[in-house]
């Protein structure tokens, strides 16, 4: 056996190898997966929400997550700018367990931020994954961006009850399908470092800067412009093993407020009412 021809068994070996370790790559003719995210770019600690596709055109039926699957389904990470293969910080499966049958397809949520550390700004790529009956079914690859966002203001806030606990909340603005919205991010420092989930409040007009306050009771409130005559007021409870929003209501801006009132109450007096005079007195 010559040199070349054994280069060739061992290349051939190499490949071989190689597919076994990762499954064997099936024909996608058979079953069909698919990811679409809701966005292209994140603020830096949001969930990461995306919807899987899965379309089953084999005989046998694909199962998911009960006590006798087989079947697996998972999403892979890629850094963009080197291709490394970001590793999952979390066992929980991705999405709920489904079962689909031959001829059926079904959707399933999936939260991208909950299983990987996507909180370093760069650029993503995520592929679904889903092994069936020895094979490898492998959707196309999708690209979205993990952004910083723009600063607008920042607040920290002082437990009295945890003694060396505190947490630091920004306010930073991104466009978001054609608007700029309003994000609130936090992060505790001192005797934790927890990074919590950043929050879409919504539209924004930078017209006015938006306002955050912290109440003695834990309260966090956020006031910003939605709209010329709008502003959403958005309530936040802050204790120190929890952060959520709790309520969003619109109110108006109190200039405009003031100036419907004193129309109001001008409607409600009847008006300025014409002063009778003579004829004589107009000249």
């Amino acid at each position: 056996m010559n040199r070349e021809t054994k280069t060739m068994g061992k290349t051939l070996l190499l490949a071989f190898l190689a597919v076994v370790a990762h499954g064997l790559v099936a024909d996608t003719s058979e079953i069909s997966i698919d990811l679409k995210l809701d966005e292209m770019d994140y603020v830096s600690g949001e969930r990461i929400r995306g919807v899987i596709d899965v379309q089953n055109m084999a005989p046998a039926p694909v199962s998911v997550g009960y006590r006798d699957s087989r079947d697996r389904l998972i999403v892979e990470v890629f850094r963009s700018s080197d291709m490394l293969q970001l590793e999952r910080m979390s066992r929980h499966p991705f999405v709920a367990s489904f079962l689909v049958r031959a001829n059926e397809g079904q959707k399933l949520e999936v939260y991208l931020g909950d299983h990987y550390a996507l909180r370093e700004p760069s650029r993503y790529l995520a592929r679904p994954v889903l092994i069936h009956a020895g094979m490898r079914y492998e959707g196309q690859y999708r690209a979205f961006d993990v952004v910083p966002g723009m600063a607008s203001t920042s607040a920290l806030q002082m437990f009295s009850n945890r003694e060396g606990l505190s947490r630091e909340f920004s306010l930073v603005h991104w466009m978001r399908r054609g608007r700029e919205h309003l994000f609130l991010t936090a992060k505790d420092t001192g005797t934790s470092t927890k990074r919590w989930v950043s929050t879409d409040i919504g539209p924004m007009m930078k017209i006015t800067k938006p306002t955050i306050s912290i109440m003695p009771s834990g309260e966090v409130i956020v006031l910003h412009r939605s709209g010329p005559d709008q502003f959403v007021r958005s309530e936040f409870w802050s204790l120190p093993d929890a952060l959520e929003l709790r309520s969003r209501m619109s109110v108006q801006d109190p200039e405009t407020a003031g100036q419907n009132r004193v129309q109001e109450m001008y409607k409600e007096s009847g008006g300025v009412k014409a002063t009778p005079r003579p004829w004589w007195k107009f000249w």
